[in-house]
């Protein structure tokens, strides 16, 4: 394969993040097709970026001879229909997380998956941030000793707009997903219990929609090991992202990303600057690196490095947390049948 073809299906924020990677800076890839419900959208980014296509029907896209791959970076409510029709038509898959909502939805979307042969990889772009993959190189190495504690602040800069907590699936399934992916990538196996606790405390207005938007998760994991996840929605100094793990050999942290690394130092205070404000400053280098990965995969035909099963455990993990939330208990995740 010279030359992969990617169609990108979703022309908002993140859709743009990664046609423009695809476009311009992974060596070996064209980017063929934009598609997008709102076709002026699509025409827009496909005429900007070079796409060949612009259109509003996803078959238009992925059926195209010179498209090898798509990038599902619609709303969350069509990736598991979307991942389908491009397996079944043998187009490698790059999707958003989460890949669905219900676990039921997510299997037949995975067996279609298995059944192609074809490449998936979910977009849980953390794991490929320097800082966090070096966290994890540690952890295995050794260099640590056994993992006894995982803790994980994620906390944003402002909440989203209300219309998009109606439909995101809540926290626990639309923010919280990425720690619970990070807390499974750092320890290397699977949470066994789950406790969390949270309240409206950044708007009421989510309190009145069933919702949370601050909230703290206790894990007990396979290994024996505990962990610790705090959520908030608003965080007014900046994109709050740091993880640190505890073993009997020492600990190791991944702290926060600033614009600088300056200091001063005087007789009032010593400043620095704050972390970098949103998700597409933070993590632009770890969407990049994604990218390059699920390429590769799909050049060398190799296992996707974040798999449909990883994309799927989390969304167990997030049911888990928020039945504990419910009902007040710990929750088993073999109580969530997966």
């Amino acid at each position: 394969m010279e030359s992969i073809g990617i169609a990108v299906l979703g022309a908002g924020r993140i859709g743009r993040l990664h046609a423009e990677n695809a476009a311009h800076r992974i060596p070996g890839v064209a980017l063929k097709a934009v598609c997008d419900v709102r076709l002026d959208a699509a025409r827009a980014l496909a005429g900007e970026l070079g796409a060949a296509l612009a259109c509003e029907d996803p078959d238009e896209a992925i059926g195209r001879d010179d498209v090898d791959a798509v990038l599902v970076c619609s709303s969350t409510d069509t990736h598991a229909d979307l991942i389908e029709r491009a397996a079944r038509a043998g187009k490698h898959v790059f999707c958003e997380k989460p890949i669905a909502l219900d676990l039921e939805v997510i299997d037949r979307a995975l067996e279609t998956v298995a059944s192609a042969g074809v490449t998936l990889q979910v977009g849980f772009n953390r794991r490929f941030d320097p800082s966090f993959r070096r966290l994890h190189d540690l952890v295995r190495g050794g260099a640590l000793g056994a993992p006894h504690m995982l803790r994980i602040s994620s906390r944003d800069p402002e909440p989203p707009p209300l219309d998009y907590v109606k439909v995101s699936g809540g926290l626990f399934l639309d923010m919280a997903i990425h720690d619970f992916d990070m807390a499974r990538f750092q320890m290397g196996c699977e949470a066994e219990e789950i406790f969390a606790t949270g309240a409206a405390l950044v708007d009421p207005a989510v309190g009145e929609l069933g919702d949370i938007d601050t909230a703290v998760i206790c894990l007990r994991f396979a290994n024996g090991a505990l962990g610790c996840i705090d959520n908030s929605r608003r965080a007014v100094y900046g994109y709050d992202q740091r993880v640190e793990v505890f073993g009997s050999k020492g600990m190791a942290a991944a702290g926060n990303r600033k614009p600088d690394s300056v200091e001063l130092s005087d007789a009032e205070a010593v400043r620095g600057a704050k972390p970098l404000y949103f998700f597409t400053e933070r993590y632009a280098e770890s969407y990049l690196e994604e990218l390059r990965a699920f390429v590769q995969a799909v050049r060398d035909g190799a296992p996707s490095p974040v798999t449909g099963l990883d994309g799927r455990m989390p969304v167990v993990m997030g049911l888990a947390a928020r039945r504990s939330l419910e009902q007040g208990r710990p929750v088993r995740l073999e109580e969530i049948e997966y």
